[in-house]
């Protein structure tokens, strides 16, 4: 007797996701204007691949014989160690410095693409993923970044968001002299522990952050925080410093202040009053972009201005709590990438979108995807010998620009047809038997006019006597009379 095959049990790998058709749809249209913005300014479309060779992503690649912490890798018949890309950044200074020579400077460029993180999954944090990210490269100047953050707000207002974010603006020079002015300059650790003291001032507030840069803090559950342990008059630089009113005129004196003589930190003040002139200039309100030397983001990799874009409408989380929705992207100027690969300085400076969070955020405040999809009209099969006539009306429609189909499976069953039409949300079906060909008549059914009337009829006699929203229309007639019943029910959808 033969040995029964042992049958495969479906299943996702953890921490990555399937995407269906609606899905996919509503973020190509979000996509689709978000370009539209990025070619306004002037940036042009590049593709890298997936994969790149493990020593080119630079600060991922483990200290191991094998990469594979971070990075998923592989090693291919040369023995080289190739690995999925981490983000888009890094393929990017590849790029550009195998291309320097034939590339114009500064290169501007947008890109589009999964990346991929070997990390433990968990709620909300997935090892594939999509970023949209804008860069220029080759640009030193403080313009550039100012204008990397009017283009994020830009896109902003493209999908709708109007009054529902602001984009933050911060240095990272001026924070690294407001360390050094507090006598931190060669103390990592410390630094760190006040950075990520900095970094919660939205959640604790200053009381809060006071005591983290102290002692430390207890919070509601029990549970001790240990603090960076600095004194009084280190902690009022630095809460000073992180507590600057963006919109007081003396904004820039204040932060001049807290860097005191330290030569980096007086160069990060220029530039961020260089881009708020930028700023201003060109009409961007501070409850649109804010200098907030609050933001903390990505220190430890950018050389410069950094930014993020904050949507500021609240939302519930999982623990039901009312929060504001957040960060959808950011960046800031990293001037030392390129460099791994080549000797002069190549200055850049860019910003990454996270595709579906951003995605998920025009959901909830309704732009996107709130839209009923309609599926593909159906030709039903009636005749088996009448397939190349049904087939021609499904090329009819095709040809004028309407989504058509001709009933493909197993059964011939109508009613089996009409379920499979229901499901794919078509919004009519095409019937021709005997008598309808011999009238030179195809039946039309309107299946959204008919969803609507069958409501309001709750016997199954009626219903079938009623035929609610089937007409008989003239064969020659057809597409014409699918046009605008589709064109109807899309205008009574929105």
């Amino acid at each position: 007797m033969a040995k029964k095959a042992k049958r495969l049990t479906p299943i996702l790998p953890r921490g990555f996701v399937d995407r269906d058709p609606d899905e996919i749809i509503a973020v190509d249209a979000m996509i689709h204007r978000i370009k539209a913005v990025y070619e306004r300014y002037g940036f042009d479309p590049l593709e890298t691949p997936l994969f790149e060779y493990t020593e080119s992503l630079g600060k991922f690649l483990p200290d191991t014989d094998r990469p594979n912490a971070g990075v998923f890798s592989l090693q291919d018949d040369d023995e080289q160690w190739m690995s999925l890309r981490y983000d888009l950044t890094a393929p990017l200074a590849r790029y550009f410095a195998q291309n320097f020579e034939t590339l114009p400077k500064p290169f501007r460029s947008y890109r589009q693409g999964y990346v991929f993180r070997n990390e433990k999954p968990g709620p909300g944090r997935f090892r594939q993923f999509m970023q949209f990210d804008a860069d220029s490269v080759g640009a030193p100047d403080p313009a550039a970044d100012a204008e990397m953050c009017m283009m994020m707000a830009d896109v902003m207002d493209e999908l709708g968001l109007s009054g529902k974010f602001v984009v933050r603006v911060n240095n990272r020079k001026v924070l690294d002299g407001v360390l050094a002015a507090a006598g931190l300059a060669n103390d990592t650790n410390t630094s760190l522990i006040v950075l990520r003291a900095i970094d919660k001032m939205d959640r604790l507030g200053i009381d809060g952050v006071k005591l983290l840069l102290g002692e430390g803090r207890e919070d509601d559950s029990g549970d001790f925080t240990k603090g960076a342990g600095l004194n009084e008059e280190q902690i009022s630089r630095i809460l000073a410093y992180v507590t600057a009113d963006a919109d007081d005129a003396n904004l820039f004196d204040v932060l001049a202040e807290q860097v005191g003589d330290n030569e980096q930190g007086q160069q990060g003040v220029a530039e961020l009053k260089e881009m708020q002139a930028l700023f201003d200039a060109a009409g961007y309100s501070r409850d649109k972009v804010k200098i907030d030397p609050s933001v903390v983001r990505g220190l430890e990799y950018y050389t410069g201005p950094v930014f993020e874009a904050e949507l500021t409408f609240p939302v519930t989380n999982e623990k039901g709590q009312t929060v504001i929705f957040g960060s959808v992207g950011g960046g800031g100027r990293y001037d030392g990438l390129v460099s791994r690969f080549r000797a002069e300085a190549v200055p850049a400076t860019g910003f990454s979108i996270g595709v579906s969070r951003l995605a998920h955020a025009l959901q909830l405040v309704g732009e996107l995807g709130n839209k009923e999809r309609f599926g593909p009209v159906v030709v039903l099969i009636m005749d088996k010998d009448q397939i190349a006539n049904y087939q021609k009306m499904v090329a009819e429609l095709r040809a004028a620009g309407v989504r058509a189909e001709l009933y493909l499976g197993q059964s011939k069953n109508m009613g089996k047809q009409m379920k499979y039409a229901d499901r794919r949300n078509a919004p009519a079906v095409v019937i021709e038997g005997s008598e309808e060909r011999d009238a030179g008549e195809v039946q039309v059914k309107d299946l959204v006019a008919g969803k609507i009337a069958s409501k309001d009829i709750t016997d199954n006699a009626e219903w079938r006597a009623a035929r609610p929203a089937q007409v008989s229309v003239k064969r020659e007639n057809l597409v014409e009379h699918l046009k605008s019943l589709i064109e109807q029910n899309e205008t009574q959808s929105n």
